[in-house]
């Protein structure tokens, strides 16, 4: 049968890839991938990680693209690939706009689409924007859900989708982290030597829509509160490409020596700084299922997360987007031994590293049924 896998962001590609290189090596299956480089620059640093060569490339990235550009784009260049390739299966991952689209797409062409980490919710379709919608109506376009967790499962059931096509596989971040971190990795040639990797050093990623604004100024100005009074403690704040992110970090930071603002890191550095550090702070969504991983506590600065089973396992806590909410969570788990380990050791609720392994095993089992 004939699979073509979607992508077109970092974090999709991140967890994609090892499905990708297992769809490959799996008899039975001839694996096309076709990406939409929505982003286009840190979209290409994993493929480079992983040795990816897509066989179609829309390429569609451009500067102040809007959500209805994108959207647009993915469907009619995502339609014309399926028009060339007339594959048995399309996949997309997770909750960026171009799942939804090639979603979109592959339902227009009537052709079958799974949804790999399908059945995230915070049922609050404005948090995170417009992360939340695009995964709800991607699953109510598919017909194949490989979820991450049994609450995943049990939310695609609440939406009376078909069971009988929901597969409880874990997270394939979770293949992807175990793969790079097992790789040398010299961090001083990312432009990281100045950090003291000795103190307590936190690592930051801000970037969610819903955050730009307020909600980050008080975020920023929460870690700075920490860091210009704490000796024994660094902070890392890889920023986003975005100006509004910048801006607002420079602002913020700027002054204080033991703040380290650096480009966005490839994925492999990327792990070995989540290996590292002390504990990580972040809106992203994979980071609350990698870091656990390594044992780093997560404060998610939202006020919401899709992803209930890392808080219920105690790896991951909401700190909220408040200056003090935020300033608050951080010192407690600076200052408190006990709540440090609690988090640090809390085992890790996103599965094995097989999740990839699971999801084709999966599709040839689906598609045994088609067939029958």
């Amino acid at each position: 049968m004939k699979v073509i896998s979607v992508f077109g962001t970092r974090p999709e590609a991140i967890k994609m890839a090892p499905l990708v290189k297992m769809l490959e090596q799996t008899e039975g299956i001839e694996s096309v991938v076709a990406v939409t480089a929505q982003h286009r620059e840190m979209l290409d640093q994993v493929l480079r990680i992983f040795d990816i060569k897509p066989d179609h490339d829309l390429d569609l990235m451009r500067p102040g693209q809007t959500l209805t550009s994108i959207t647009n784009a993915v469907v009619e260049g995502i339609g014309g690939i399926i028009e060339q390739e007339q594959p048995d299966l399309l996949l997309v991952h997770g909750d960026t706009t171009t799942t939804f689209a090639a979603a979109l797409a592959a339902f227009y062409h009537q052709v079958p689409c799974g949804h790999v980490e399908a059945g995230l919710r915070t049922d609050n379709k404005y948090s995170p924007y417009p992360e939340e919608m695009n995964r709800r109506l991607c699953d109510q376009l598919c017909d194949l859900y490989f979820a991450p967790t049994q609450i995943a499962a049990d939310n695609i059931k609440r939406d009376g989708l078909p069971m009988q096509h929901v597969y409880i596989t874990g997270n394939t971040v979770i293949d992807a982290l175990l793969t790079v971190t097992d790789r040398p990795c010299d961090l001083a040639e990312y432009g990281l030597a100045a950090v003291d990797w000795s103190k307590k050093v936190l690592l930051l990623t801000c970037h969610r829509r819903e955050n730009w604004g307020a909600p980050m100024r008080e975020i920023f100005a929460a870690v700075a509160e920490v860091a210009a009074a704490r000796a024994d403690v660094e902070v890392l704040f890889p920023m986003h490409r975005n100006p509004l992110v910048r801006e607002a970090a420079k602002e913020a930071f700027g002054e204080l020596s033991n703040v380290h603002l650096c480009e966005p890191l490839d994925y492999l550095p990327f792990s070995h700084v989540m290996k590292l550090c002390h504990l990580v702070l972040t809106d992203s969504g994979g980071i609350q299922e990698e870091a656990p991983g390594l044992g780093k506590p997560v404060l998610v600065l939202r006020d919401t997360t899709e992803r209930p089973e890392a808080v219920a396992a105690g790896t991951a806590r909401l700190a909220g987007t408040s200056r003090a909410g935020v300033k608050a969570a951080l010192e407690l788990l600076l200052d408190d031994p006990a709540e440090y380990a609690k988090m640090s050791q809390a085992a890790n609720p996103y599965g094995d590293g097989t999740a990839s392994k699971q999801i084709c095993d999966a599709i040839l089992e689906w598609s045994k049924k088609q067939k029958a």
